[in-house]
């Protein structure tokens, strides 16, 4: 039972990391319509930021976040005025190209601008361990989820309670309602694109000290985010919440009961389940 205690909140703290990675391919997909694939890319990008920040400038990787979120703000924002906004309104197929190709290019200028060497955040707390009853709680791994939940109830707030939250939402639901109220979309678009890089980048610094990052590692984030994504529905950041906890618990309870080389297979099993059962995900609205 102590085994079990213990991996149930691993795969707590883990479904908490994931589901901040999630959070920003969810928001870009469900407002622009847009599958971006370059998504773990930027997540990279977020963690090197933070890497350099903490090897550097000595900046504590927590409190670096702000500052790698605003880097990745800025870079979000002119991609997507600059080139995404160009095929927003394509079909699907021609932004899943376009952001293919993007990840592409930022693996391959990642890996002439940092090697291929695997990079690791180790701040002085890094290997220190809380000790509640029979678990274990790596204080880094806690941190990480503490920095996920409050980025995630943050996104929700701000999206119910802000006027630019409000915009955003609106623009998702009915794109010329928004427009009759006022409501710029190339302008939104940009934001809303911005905030999920951002967000993205905030993930990376986060991923980055909990475990080691090189340029290749964009893939498998995009393809995890893709399916707490569908999980947890696109709609709504505490379905997502919802859908990474949940992929991180049976990704740990299948490693311990069946093994490491399953819990893959486990994953996107459920994601097949989800959409036969449910297609909008867990907490998505039903048409």
């Amino acid at each position: 039972m102590d085994l079990l205690a213990q991996v149930l909140v691993n795969g707590i703290l883990l479904g908490g990391l994931y589901a901040i990675m999630a959070l920003g391919l969810a928001l870009v997909w469900g407002v622009l319509n847009i599958v971006n694939l370059a998504h773990g890319a930027f997540i990279m990008l977020g963690a090197y930021c933070s890497w350099h920040l903490f090897r550097y400038l000595h900046v504590d990787p927590f409190l670096g976040l702000p500052i790698t979120a605003a880097v990745m703000y800025a870079v979000g924002y002119l991609l997507q005025r600059g080139l995404l906004n160009l095929i927003v309104r394509a079909p699907m197929f021609n932004t899943l190209l376009l952001t293919f190709g993007l990840e592409v290019v930022l693996t391959y200028l990642a890996q002439l601008a940092f090697s291929a060497d695997f990079r690791t955040i180790n701040p002085p707390y890094a290997g220190e361990q809380l000790q509640w009853g029979p678990v274990v709680l790596p204080v880094a791994r806690l941190g990480a989820f503490a920095g996920a939940l409050v980025l995630t109830f943050g996104m929700w707030l701000f999206l119910l309670h802000t006027r630019l939250g409000r915009a955003i939402r609106a623009t998702a639901q009915n794109l010329v309602a928004a427009r009759l109220y006022g409501v710029e979309p190339r302008h939104l678009y940009a934001t809303t694109f911005a905030i999920g890089i951002a967000l993205a980048g905030a993930a990376g610094g986060l991923y980055g000290v909990v475990s080691q990052i090189n340029p290749y590692i964009g893939a498998t984030l995009t393809a995890k985010s893709f399916a707490i994504s569908i999980i947890g529905g696109l709609d709504n950041p505490l379905g997502v919440l919802v859908g990474g906890l949940f992929l991180g618990i049976v990704e740990s309870l299948t490693t311990l009961y069946i093994g490491p080389t399953f819990a893959d297979v486990a994953s996107f099993g459920i994601l097949v389940l989800v959409l036969i059962v449910r297609p909008t995900g867990l907490l998505g609205k039903t048409a």
